[in-house]
């Protein structure tokens, strides 16, 4: 199994939407425990596997700080959000007897630990899955983008953005039936066409240290392990 997998080292990205409910708010149990099976599924492979979380199924800072308030603290209480995911998915994750560590951008002391890479890359090696929770740390920069850093530092093959739908489209297929599925894009096509499907700086990121990016339908049962193992899934983002 594990001579098979294309991707050995994978960073996963899933916004907090993908924790909620059909609406993509609130907290719903049932998909913590999918997503847990789902990991479960994988950790026979021999991947390893880091994981950023978004918090938008709590409070999206960005939308709170134009309502009036300020953007500073609303992010940052977004990234505290993004913590809260982080927590009860490294929590149902053991309960599937996973290993799991929550490693945070900012300081949420005697709750988890403290970004430092010699240590994430050490939890890596041992197979530990680590979730990365507080974005960058940083205001006015999105998870998109925390997902982009992070998959670079720790080197990952791949980076894997988690959806509600198949993968890119020329436009929301929620909304307009005739949307066009993309199979495979380059960065520039992303950037000329404003696909939107990640922030202009995920993108620029990516696009400069040459990271793959895989967007798929996260709720289509082993498509985390089709994707590691190489199988033509979503919408494959590169050079």
């Amino acid at each position: 199994m594990k001579s098979n997998i294309k991707y050995k080292r994978v960073l996963l990205k899933i916004s907090g939407e993908g924790f909620g409910n059909e609406n993509g708010r609130g907290l719903e149990t049932e998909t913590f425990a999918a997503l847990a099976k789902e990991i479960q599924n994988i950790s026979t492979t021999g991947v390893e596997l880091a994981i950023v979380v978004g918090g938008g199924n709590i409070i999206r800072g960005a939308k709170f700080g134009s309502a009036g308030k300020s953007r500073v603290q609303a992010d940052q209480v977004g990234m505290i959000a993004t913590a809260i995911n982080a927590l009860l998915l490294q929590d149902i994750l053991e309960g599937f007897d996973i290993k799991a560590r929550v490693v945070s951008a900012i300081e949420i002391k005697n709750i988890t630990e403290s970004f430092v890479l010699r240590n994430c890359l050490q939890y890596l090696k041992e197979k530990v899955v680590v979730i990365f929770a507080g974005g960058t740390g940083n205001p006015y920069f999105t998870t998109d983008t925390a997902a982009a850093l992070r998959a670079i530092e720790i080197g990952a093959d791949v980076m894997l953005k988690a959806t509600r739908v198949d993968g890119v489209y020329s436009d929301d297929p929620l909304k307009n039936a005739s949307a066009k599925l993309y199979k495979k894009l380059t960065y520039m096509d992303v950037l000329n066409k404003q696909l939107g499907v990640m922030d202009l700086t995920a993108i620029s990121l990516s696009m400069e240290n040459k990271l793959p990016i895989i967007v798929f339908n996260m709720n289509k049962r082993e498509n985390i392990k089709k994707a590691i193992m190489g199988e033509p899934i979503g919408t494959y983002i590169g050079a």
